[in-house]
């Protein structure tokens, strides 16, 4: 009876053994796959494909006050793309799309409360 419980105990803790270094690989996959688009995105800084994320700031925050919240540097049909997510006065939150390139505004959308606002081609409502 004693050698039944130790053989299952033995099964449920070689399980658990097993999903703890699953989690362990796929949060170092996470890490190695946020390595590589950092340095993606240096490389492409340094070849002068994209503006550095201080230039770009700069510009936001003059033609639009905020709180930035988030970042992303992404390629979007072919074309490197900021985009950057801000808290505004009074809660409004606004995300922006930029042209990495030369800093040009390719769209933007603002919601506050209920209502939205929409000044993206390329998105619908």
């Amino acid at each position: 009876m004693l050698s039944r419980i130790a053989l299952q105990a033995r099964g449920t803790l070689t399980g658990l053994l097993i999903r703890m270094m699953l989690v362990m690989l796929s949060m170092g996959v996470s890490y190695a796959a946020d390595n590589h688009d950092h340095e993606r995105a240096r490389q492409a800084v340094e070849a002068g494909d994209v503006l550095p994320l201080r230039t770009i700031l700069d510009r936001v925050e003059r033609e639009y006050p905020g709180q930035v919240m988030e970042v992303e540097l992404d390629r979007d049909h072919g074309v490197w793309v900021y985009e950057i997510k801000l808290l505004r006065k009074g809660g409004a939150l606004m995300k922006l799309k930029i042209h990495a390139g030369d800093g040009s505004i390719l769209g933007f959308k603002e919601k506050q409360g209920k209502s939205s606002k929409s000044n993206d081609p390329g998105e619908s409502r």
